[in-house]
């Protein structure tokens, strides 16, 4: 969070982490971000950018605590990542995150419509000509475009910090090991795979290759969209603001999309990939 405010034009925050705890904290740093430099300044950043923080992916019968958690961090609004989250802050700015799977301009205007969400990101399964078609068929305010970041695999309710790190059986005995320790999964090829845990001891695997829509922003902007999200795991600080700043520099005209698809390989060491934005569509055939 620090390194993402170091950067000039940041708008928009989001943060998801494993401790909803830790989201007042993190509140307070955006706030004292907001406040800082010189007075004229403030006035225009306090109205032009806000912080959102997310819940868990999936609630369960009787984590409505975990909620109560999340809101009390007087974020300037949460995001949406289930049919629990609509009605329990239903009252607040929300905005739609991945998992709400919105593929078509349909499912968009039904969260923004009739459940007043501000706007929507766009399903992980579009590749860029389904992507385009959305935006033909829609308004690009409508949608967040994830344009960076490492893709989730998969999301489990086992737990491996608890059932490997501790000798509890849950998030009241474990004593929490996913707070201090980073844990990968080594798979079948000896990629090592970030693991994070949430607040109700869910666990998401991540690609440990960042992938990466740089090709495709240009057209993107031709099509109205204007809202793109880069996204973080285990990066570094240095990291962290090198990647905003190329985006950003990329968005503005300033460099292509080939110069940030060659320079991010560089940067990150685990590779980069275009990932599902340069997959064909897939069609089933009818049986006669």
């Amino acid at each position: 969070l620090d390194a993402a405010l170091t950067c000039p034009g940041i708008t928009t925050v989001y943060c998801e982490f494993e401790n909803p705890k830790h989201y007042r904290d993190a509140v307070q740093n955006f706030r004292t971000w907001q406040n800082a430099g010189p007075i004229e300044n403030r006035q225009s950043r306090i109205e032009n950018s806000s912080i959102w923080v997310a819940p868990p992916r999936i609630t369960k019968p009787g984590e409505e605590w975990i909620l109560k958690q999340v809101r009390s961090c007087d974020a300037d609004g949460y995001l949406v990542r289930n049919y629990d989250h609509l009605a329990y802050f239903a009252a607040d700015r929300r905005r739609g995150d991945f998992s709400l799977n919105v593929a078509n301009p349909l499912t968009a205007a039904h969260y923004l419509q009739r459940h007043g969400l501000e706007r929507v990101t766009a399903s992980y399964d579009l590749n860029i000509t389904q992507l385009e078609s959305l935006l033909q068929a829609a308004p690009g305010a409508w949608f967040d475009l994830t344009i960076h970041q490492h893709m989730p695999m998969f999301h489990m309710e086992h737990c491996v910090f608890c059932a490997f790190l501790s000798t509890g059986k849950d998030y009241r005995d474990c004593g929490r090991p996913c707070d201090t320790h980073v844990v990968t999964l080594r798979d079948r090829v000896g990629a090592e795979l970030p693991l994070k845990a949430d607040a109700g001891c869910r666990n998401t695997v991540y690609n440990n290759r960042a992938q990466t829509g740089a090709d495709y922003v240009a057209r993107l902007l031709e099509l109205g969209a204007r809202s793109f999200r880069v996204e973080f795991v285990n990066e570094g600080a240095a990291e962290v603001v090198r990647t905003i700043t190329r985006y950003q520099q990329l968005i503005r005209g300033e460099i292509t999309g080939a110069d940030v698809w060659r320079e991010l390989k560089l940067l990150n060491q685990l590779g980069v990939t275009r990932g599902q934005m340069e997959t064909s569509p897939q069609f089933i055939a009818k049986k006669k």
